[in-house]
């Protein structure tokens, strides 16, 4: 099995700590063994809130290339622990010129962006149809023709900033009519607008950590090929942000963690008691909510999925190591664009 299937320890208990045991990743707390992993089978740890490691398994997971990531108690990104960064300087060299050249960084946001709005759009034109409410039914008809108006208007965009107003037209379009893809529950579950810092109702606390670990494996996935994941096209640079793994996740947004989101909330898998509230009107997963969620992540990463490319049925897990190959193809000029995922009907 190729290194990018491999599972990803998440240790979510407060006070747990994780720690070298000869060629396994020991997990301990209050004095008992949680877990104990060979580290074969891991691709990554990632540790929440106040679970720590030692400073003996950190040192080998850098030198296996294994990343270590911390999350605080909500999911939000503090940290990344890597090792000596590897990959084909030539490839970084494309990268940074391509970001250089006004054009070729427009066309590869653009791409993004397209393969993002389309997403977005058969989640929403699906919902449209299996809608009992005609009220429903109409605004999310009518959210889908405002996403085919944007399609039609992204070839003509001129430049970087025009590509990015679009695509935030296009988020605002979305997340006006999130609401209504929500059909159970819908007191517990009520979403009127996007709140990210911190996130101040349940499903944007479902959003948040989402976005979270999608961002992690994007992150992981151009560093596998040697990509830079902070110097991206779509998102602008600044100092901590992966903006190449924001450019990368917006293609899986809607069909990853939207999509997630909304089976977890209307299957009535997630229930109000999964979350707290932290005060100051933030809410987040707590722990019990987080072990539900990491389950049903890592599920959805092990369903296949046909790749429009590729032609051939894969984990969806692994489309974002695959999407980033084809990045560094057409960045490196194997390609002549780049070509996004856009999620079977």
């Amino acid at each position: 099995m190729s290194r990018q299937l491999l599972n990803t320890l998440f240790v979510t208990t407060d006070g747990a700590y994780a720690k070298l045991d000869g060629d396994t990743v020991r997990v301990d707390a209050d004095g008992k063994r949680l877990i104990q992993v060979p580290l074969l089978h891991l691709g990554s740890i990632v540790l929440f809130g106040a679970a720590a490691m030692s400073s003996q398994l950190m040192m080998r997971c850098a030198t296996d290339g294994r990343a270590v990531t911390l999350l605080d108690y909500g999911g939000r990104f503090k940290a990344r622990i890597v090792g000596p960064t590897s990959g084909n300087v030539l490839l970084r060299q494309a990268q940074y010129e391509t970001h250089r050249d006004a054009d070729r960084a427009r066309e590869v946001a653009r791409a993004m962006v397209a393969a993002k709005v389309r997403n977005v759009r058969q989640n929403l034109a699906r919902a449209s149809r299996e809608c009992k409410e005609e009220e429903g039914a109409l605004a999310l008809r009518a959210a889908v023709a405002d996403l085919d108006i944007l399609l039609g208007e992204l070839p003509a965009a001129e430049n970087l900033d025009k590509v990015r107003g679009l695509e935030g037209r296009a988020a605002a379009v979305a997340f006006a009519v999130f609401g209504r893809l929500i059909t159970r529950d819908k007191a517990d579950f009520a979403f009127t607008v996007r709140t990210r810092r911190p996130p101040r109702d349940r499903v944007n606390a479902l959003l948040s950590f989402a976005y979270t670990l999608l961002m992690l494996d994007c992150t992981a996935a151009l560093e596998g090929v040697g990509l830079d994941p902070q110097f991206g096209f779509l998102h602008v640079l600044r100092p901590g942000r992966p903006a190449l793994a924001l450019d990368l996740m917006e293609e899986f947004r809607p069909v990853v963690a939207e999509r997630m989101i909304l089976s977890l909330i209307n299957r009535r898998q997630i229930q109000p008691s999964h979350f707290e509230d932290r005060g100051q009107g933030a809410v987040y997963l707590n722990e019990e909510g987080r072990k539900l969620f990491l389950v049903e992540y890592q599920k959805r990463k092990q369903e296949e999925v046909t790749h429009p490319f590729l032609k051939e049925k894969t984990p969806m897990g692994l489309v974002p190591h695959l999407q980033a190959r084809l990045l560094a193809r057409h960045l490196r000029g194997d390609l002549p664009e780049y070509l996004p995922y856009v999620a079977g009907r």
